[in-house]
């Protein structure tokens, strides 16, 4: 897009971090993921033309897929999911370089001829290139496809040189801690840590990436973001949808796992982690590690920091809903849950004593996902003499998705002879003030891992201390089956039993 074409706000603003020339393997070519999100975000790097000038796409999987067909089914999935047009031109310079390996993810001679593969396009290219592996693949893959890479020489590509092998793995990283750590010791077997790009596509969308900004560059929020001012925080990851077609796997999963220990974690680190010393990629990590570990254990049983739950029968949109139990694929006396709700209390001087509430689920009333600041109100009774005087705690609320932006809520006094107030709210929103064409999260997160950006990336240990504190948690609803399984209906907001976890300090759920 020509810059005087560009959005005002826009003007002016570099649009290009260098990428030196790459080879992108995206192993599960054939996937969904690839399809609805890989394919989609490459192209609209190229649009941007920030796709370094040799820029290699090969695609890997089971499949025996020509070269000719494979393109096709990418030039489909741009068509289908990209959040523009297909443009003949930047797709023509891609597709040029793009082919596809066939072979099983445990073959090893399938890796060496892939390695092979890559030998010659470094060849073509007539300089060193980096190879970025994309593992997008179900996490049974994920050990032969890093010990093969390891085995065929091609993890130790150019390891001495600082454009390296890299890999990015995608979620969920373990179900457990015992398993996140296997994991981790298979890639520290054959890769460096800072190799490694474990990826959370919620770190890539523009709200989240914000919270830095919002809290250390405006002097209104960060003399405030402490537990002189703040009441508590809520983060909500909320779904629609229920489990559909994926029954099978969510039975292995759950709520807690598919959201709460990774996406929802995330957002918690970011928004309660200490000022960095740089926005050096190390230094906000290790604030994120610190953060979390100062989280405390949970308090299990009845009275404890901890709530789950399964859809019921209910209404969504005006239509019936169907219950957890009666979806396909789902055992009769199912005891994993589509919700779960937990109180955290953080163990350092900035939050002592603020709890911070976290909950997700599916089949809620709408999909939102956002972070809600509370903060304390003010001393006094100045305005409590009556009931004219409507007060509500403010609020600054981060809205990361389905509308970028933020809003904040104050209270303001009503037009009118009389004294009266109410609460107000002011939006910002990405697309009315950035234009509504926001890249997708993982436009940026394939960037990032080319130029060699692990900011918005998981380090081994942020996975394994977010495990932790979870994997208790995991063990103890496996015991207990069913007992203290609560239902809620689809299209609410939630049990009763998440309800109650808040009326204990006189807090109750923000609706967003």
């Amino acid at each position: 897009m020509a810059e005087s074409q560009r959005h005002p706000f826009l003007h002016g603003l570099s649009k290009h971090r260098g990428a030196p020339p790459t080879v992108v393997v995206i192993f599960g070519a054939s996937g969904d993921l690839t399809a609805r999100k890989l394919i989609p975000a490459v192209y609209n790097l190229g649009v941007d033309n920030l796709l370094p000038t040799d820029f290699h796409l090969v695609g890997y999987g089971r499949k025996e897929i020509p070269d000719d067909e494979f393109r096709t089914l990418a030039a489909d999935a741009i068509k289908e999911f990209s959040r523009r047009e297909l443009d003949q031109d930047v797709w023509a310079r891609i597709a040029k370089n793009t082919t596809y390996v066939a072979g099983g993810y445990d073959d090893a001679d399938a890796f060496k001829r892939l390695a092979k593969h890559i030998d010659e396009i470094e060849k073509g290219v007539g300089r060193d290139v980096q190879v970025l592996f994309y593992i997008s693949t179900p996490p049974s893959v994920f050990a032969p496809i890093l010990k093969n890479l390891g085995g065929a020489g091609l993890a130790q590509k150019h390891l001495d040189q600082p454009h390296h092998a890299k890999v990015i793995i995608e979620k969920p990283f373990g179900h457990d801690l015992a398993s996140a750590r296997e994991l981790n010791g298979t890639i520290r077997s054959v890769f460096e840590e800072h190799q490694v790009y474990r990826i959370d596509h919620y770190l890539g969308k523009e709200t989240v990436q914000d919270l830095l900004v919002q809290r250390f560059a405006n002097a209104i929020f960060e003399p405030l973001w402490n537990r002189n001012y703040i009441e508590s925080v809520q983060i909500t990851v909320a779904e629609e949808v229920g489990v559909g077609s994926r029954g099978g796997y969510y039975e292995q999963s759950g709520a807690l796992r598919d959201m709460i220990q990774n996406h929802t974690m995330q957002l918690l680190a970011l928004t309660a982690m200490e000022p960095p010393v740089s926005l050096h990629a190390e230094s906000i990590r290790d604030e994120k590690v610190k953060l979390l570990k100062a989280i405390q254990p949970l308090r299990l049983g009845p009275d404890g920091d901890v709530a789950r739950a399964q859809y019921a029968d209910g209404m969504l949109g005006g239509k019936p809903a169907q219950g957890y139990l009666k979806e396909e694929g789902i055992a009769e006396h199912s005891k994993t849950e589509t919700y779960a709700a937990l109180r955290l209390s953080i163990n350092n001087w900035r939050w002592q004593g603020v709890p911070f509430y976290l909950r997700s689920g599916k089949r809620m009333a709408r999909r939102v996902s956002e972070i809600a600041i509370n903060f304390r109100h003010p001393p006094g009774t100045l305005f409590a003499e009556s009931e004219k005087f409507n007060l509500a705690g403010n609020t600054l609320a981060f809205q990361i998705q389905p509308d970028e932006g933020l809003s904040l809520i104050l209270n303001a006094k009503v037009p009118g002879l009389e004294t009266r107030t109410q609460p107000v709210k002011m939006n910002f929103r990405y697309a009315t003030t950035f234009g509504s064409n926001t890249p997708e999260a993982y436009e940026r997160l394939v960037l990032d891992a080319m130029i060699g950006d692990g900011t918005l990336f998981i380090r081994g240990d942020e996975a394994e201390t977010s495990w932790k504190l979870c994997t208790p948690l995991l063990e103890y609803w496996s015991e207990a089956g069913r007992e203290g399984m609560d239902s809620y209906p689809a299209g609410s907001w939630g049990p009763p039993s998440a309800d109650a976890l808040l009326a204990k300090n006189n807090h109750h759920w923000r609706q967003p």
